[in-house]
């Protein structure tokens, strides 16, 4: 399975969207931080919001038509399927 997900920093605050092949480690490798990249920077660690996809293509298409939204349209999707903000990461299965 490949999956699209968004990471914030808090409710309303920083977003970063990405896709893989690996949820758990990737998330993992979000919250461990490399100095320097942007989720370390601005401390986008929680995920807010996942899709799955059983296509690498699938998945990459609807991350770059995601980047393209405008910040009010992935705030209502994060909303409409998670409207307290929690970490799903929390209930994620491990690998």
């Amino acid at each position: 399975m490949f999956y699209v997900y968004i990471l914030a920093s808090q409710r309303n605050g920083t977003l970063y969207i990405g896709h893989t092949d690996n949820l758990n480690r990737r998330i993992w490798q979000h919250t461990e931080g490399r100095p320097g990249s942007f989720t370390t920077k601005y401390g986008v660690k929680k995920l807010v919001h996942y899709e799955q996809f059983e296509t690498r293509a699938g998945a990459f298409a609807r991350e770059r038509a995601m980047k393209k939204w405008r910040r009010v349209w992935k705030l209502e999707l994060i909303e409409r399927f998670n409207p307290g903000w929690a970490d799903l990461a929390e209930a994620l299965e491990p690998n």
